[in-house]
């Protein structure tokens, strides 16, 4: 009677777990669209806040990896940074290639060849003239780097510096396995601009009233022109006013525009 009692008793235990957790299913609401955040590179002084607020939030977002100088005095793809990349892969963030020397690129020429100027690294500020080949070297220079971090290279996504690009930089990155992935007009978030004229409350509500399903996000893990840090003063609440709206949030991975090459 007693092992009865037991079992009876164990039945109703699983019965009520079960029940509340059904509950907790249907208490959670459904998805009303999904954003896409997205970091570039920069000065990497919002680095660590930004990692710690998304992980607050349980939230996964893509990084696109330059070796830009750092308010540290080091680059962002020095092994001083290793850890830092090691654990957004670890967290399950995307991480994908911005061109080691955040390359910016000026022009197509007649034969075949492209005019980029490198920011940083041992010609930076210098027009070169390279083939599609040389561009793709470049894309994979960051992936080489990021395997010595996470054990694993980047994502086939990449992002031109200043979203500047061209037929033959996107079909020389095709070849090379990397798509590439720009930003909504909504997702520009601003952290660029001069916080005298644009202060992180316009920014904040610009983004709440315009970001729509679907769209990508673009902003900075530091920008050195900006005086009033934008990520402290943006970041979570826009997270919040966005989840209030009814939002989720993914990774590049699951964008209907790029969930294939992971097929």
């Amino acid at each position: 009677m007693g092992a009865v009692k037991s079992l009876l008793g164990g039945l109703a235990g699983a019965v009520a777990v079960g029940a509340m957790a059904a509950s907790s299913a249907l208490a959670a609401p459904a998805c009303k669209g999904t954003i896409y955040l997205t970091f570039d590179t920069g000065s990497q002084s919002q680095a660590e806040f930004i990692a710690d607020t998304l992980k607050k939030h349980q939230i996964k977002a893509t990084f696109f990896l330059a070796n830009e100088k750092t308010a540290r005095g080091d680059y962002s793809l020095d092994a001083s940074w290793g850890p830092y990349w090691k654990r957004l892969a670890a967290e399950g963030h995307l991480l994908g290639t911005h061109t080691f020397d955040h390359v910016y690129f000026r022009k197509a020429n007649a034969d075949g060849t492209i005019t980029v100027r490198p920011q940083f690294g041992a010609n930076a500020g210098k027009d070169l003239s390279w083939t599609p080949a040389q561009f793709c070297s470049e894309l994979k220079r960051v992936d080489a780097r990021v395997k010595e971090f996470t054990g694993q290279g980047v994502a086939p996504l990449w992002r031109a510096p200043g979203g500047r690009t061209n037929p033959v930089t996107l079909a020389a990155a095709l070849d090379c396995g990397y798509r590439h992935v720009g930003w909504a007009p909504a997702g520009f978030l601003g952290d660029e601009l001069s916080s005298e004229a644009y202060s992180n409350d316009a920014l904040l509500k610009r983004a709440l009233r315009d970001l729509r399903d679907g769209d990508i996000t673009m902003a900075h893990l530091g920008i050195w022109s900006r005086r009033e840090p934008w990520a402290p003063g943006v970041l979570e609440p826009l997270i919040t006013g966005l989840k209030q709206r009814g939002m989720c949030f993914a990774t590049l991975k699951d964008h209907p525009q790029y969930r294939d090459l992971w097929k």
